[in-house]
């Protein structure tokens, strides 16, 4: 039966590799997970046993543009199939709940979203949905790259309906299969099928950023008339790139989030309807077009990670005919990718999770062999070198990396695994810096050992230490390299490090756009933005009414450790510090003892350090001089007007204190008063 309707409704003589054992579960009512390559046809696998069963069979789909166009082929098929959009139609909505109360629709499209609508499980319920499929189910996971949270909501749908569910997408490593499982099946295992990763028609390629916008230009030139899409890191360079290739000839559009609806609808429709046109797209695109004949994919800037650089290069070559891709990368990337982590609102253990991810992408930028080999294996698989990638065709040199790498993970420990790249460069060039100095880090044996390479080219080392995973940017130490186990043999003399010569020799200097703050305050800064960020969402107010960027810069420069450092800080008056001063101390200085708010009004005064010497003496004092008095104290309140008003004798002093505190503490705080 599966094999006649895969004639008659879809028009194949045969099932592609692994589709039918995944149809024939899914149609008996197991619950599935598939994992399959872009292109591999997983829609097929959960539209073919919708029609073999009885029922409704409900779709969990991310992107109205992929719910339409999968209901538009449905329907050229002679399947009544639907979607429930925002994007709908009065008629359109109307239709469908006239074919719902028929009985006649066989498979219903919706967005997550609308989960979240109490009318929507009664509706279900009333349609006789006897099943559910998730498409792109990786944005269950908090460890996917495309997030999303009313995925969460299907768990509790299928646990209602009491159906069974299979879910599917392109892309999930260990981590992201695991909370798939634990999110939508309620942890009980489903049946798995992982099809492979490997999509072999597609040639990998990446190249270190050299003049960016001419290598996107050539790269395109070389391939006249094909489609393709150039994926960029901004709004605003899809719009200057696309300007750029049309001015070259080049038929181009561009597409981000920021597009007005109807101006990106537009963008999508001539995309899929034209020929040899070209989208200049923000991450945005992509996951809803079911073009078949796209050529070539180009990242103009660095993916965030392994698993969106993989889904967005699965958008060439889906038809399995040849395919390229080139992918750009340079240190603003790497800076700007890691800033994003650290700047999130995620726990720590999320941001390493990310920080792991991107170091494995960079890990594939600075590979120095097979690059399908490298990428597969992050996902389990293991081949053999692939003979379509730029490694294959032209094989690096390399270079015996072992000792500036041994000297990069001594520089690491032996300055407490606590400070960014830059500080370690400066510990290995010998560069004396102010830091350096203040830290004596001038005196430990890894000072100017590596002199013999500049900083550019440490850097370079350093970026392709963190692609092998030899040390890892730490969130909870404001992105201080630590070592990881990995690097423990080499530091032993018993595992050599072979690293890209051509990497090491391209490293020049070059221009470097002027930061908010030094590169070693930078992850702190990104932190304190964070929080900035976090406690204005929950005031509903803009970032700068918490603390303007210069009084941030401020503190990542200074790193206040005290309430009292705090307040010296410029754009910190008193209400500040006593509305936002804790919470900032605490990511520069982590927890720190709660102070009296009697105190905390004198932060950053000489007044402030008087009344900590008073509070001092008065402990001292007690139980008196000879310690066997009768307890005695003064309040909070009196301590701080001793320390504002500053008595110069023991007449002033009484009008604050009474005479058996004048007795035992008088002389006391006149000498402190007249000594501070």
């Amino acid at each position: 039966m599966p094999a006649d309707l895969l004639r008659q409704i879809f028009g194949f003589d045969e099932f592609r590799p692994g589709q039918q054992d995944i149809v024939e579960a899914v149609a008996g009512g197991r619950d599935v997970l598939a994992i399959m390559p872009t292109g591999g046809g997983k829609s097929l696998c959960y539209q073919l046993p919708a029609l073999m069963r009885e029922g409704v069979t409900v779709v969990i789909s991310p992107l109205i543009a992929l719910m339409r166009d999968q209901v538009r082929a449905l329907r050229e098929a002679g399947v009544n199939a639907g979607a429930l959009t925002s994007g709908n139609t009065e008629a359109e909505t109307d239709e469908i709940f006239a074919a719902l109360r028929e009985g006649t629709l066989k498979i219903l499209y919706m967005a997550p979203e609308r989960l979240a609508s109490g009318g929507t499980l009664p509706l279900l319920r009333r349609a006789g949905v006897t099943a559910i499929a998730v498409d792109e189910a990786h944005c269950v996971s908090q460890w996917g790259h495309d997030f999303r949270p009313d995925y969460l909501r299907i768990g509790e749908l299928k646990q209602a309906l009491n159906v069974p569910l299979s879910a599917f997408t392109a892309t999930a490593d260990a981590e992201t299969q695991a909370e798939i499982v634990n999110r939508l099946f309620a942890g009980q295992p489903p049946l798995t099928f992982l099809r492979g990763f490997d999509r072999p028609n597609i040639y990998l390629a990446f190249q270190p950023k050299d003049s960016p916008r001419r290598q996107v230009m050539d790269f395109v030139a070389a391939r006249p008339g094909q489609s393709g899409i150039v994926y960029c890191g901004s709004r605003a360079k899809t719009e200057t790139l696309s300007a750029a290739l049309n001015a070259a000839g080049h038929p181009a559009l561009h597409y981000h989030g920021g597009m007005d609806p109807d101006a990106r609808r537009e963008a999508e429709a001539r995309f899929q309807r034209e020929d040899g046109l070209i989208v200049a797209a923000t991450v945005a695109f992509g996951m809803g077009i079911d073009k078949p004949d796209i050529r070539w994919v180009a990242h103009a800037d660095l993916p965030k990670s392994i698993e969106a650089y993989y889904q967005e290069i699965g958008r060439a070559g889906r038809d399995g005919a040849p395919a390229e891709t080139l992918t750009l990368f340079g240190p603003d990337d790497i800076r700007m990718r890691r800033a994003q982590v650290d700047e999130g609102l995620a726990d720590n253990a999320r941001k390493d999770a990310d920080h792991a991810r991107l170091n494995a992408l960079l890990g594939l930028a600075e590979a120095t062999s097979c690059r399908r080999q490298l990428l597969l294996s992050y996902f389990g698989e293991a081949s053999e070198p692939c003979g379509n990638c730029d490694l294959c065709d032209t094989p690096p040199a390399t270079f015996d990396a072992t000792l500036p790498v041994r000297m990069a993970l001594s520089a690491m420990l032996r300055t407490g695994e606590w400070f960014g790249a830059g500080h370690i460069i400066d510990v290995l060039t010998g560069n004396t810096t102010e830091k350096v100095r203040e830290r004596s880090h001038d005196q430990l044996p890894t000072f100017g050992v590596g002199r013999e390479w500049s900083k550019p080219q440490w850097q370079a080392i350093i970026r392709q230490m963190m692609g092998r995973d030899l040390c890892r940017p730490d969130p909870a130490r404001h992105g201080a390299l630590h070592i990881t186990d990995a690097a423990h043999p080499i530091l032993r003399g018993e595992t050599p490090v072979t690293l890209r010569e051509d990497s090491i020799k391209r490293a020049k200097p070059a221009f470097v756009p002027k930061m908010q703050v030094a590169e070693e305050d930078a992850p702190l800064f990104s932190a304190l933005k964070a929080k900035r960020r976090a406690l204005a969402e929950a005031a509903r107010v803009p970032a700068y009414v918490i603390f303007p960027d210069r009084t941030l810069q401020e503190m990542a420069e200074r790193r206040p450790q005290t309430l009292d450092e705090m307040a010296r800080i410029n754009g910190v008056g008193a209400k500040k510090l006593d509305s936002y001063g804790d919470a900032f101390l605490s990511v520069i200085a982590g927890d720190t003892a709660p102070m009296h708010p009697a105190r905390r009004a004198l932060a950053g005064r000489d007044a402030g350090a008087l009344f900590d010497r008073l509070a001092e003496t008065q402990m001292r004092l007690a139980r008196g001089e000879d310690g066997t008095e009768k307890p005695l104290s003064c309040s909070t309140g009196q301590l701080k007007r001793i320390a504002e008003q500053r008595p110069a004798d023991r007449g002033a002093l009484s009008r604050i204190l009474d005479d058996a505190r004048l007795d035992r503490f008088a002389d006391a705080f006149l000498d402190e008063i007249a000594t501070s």
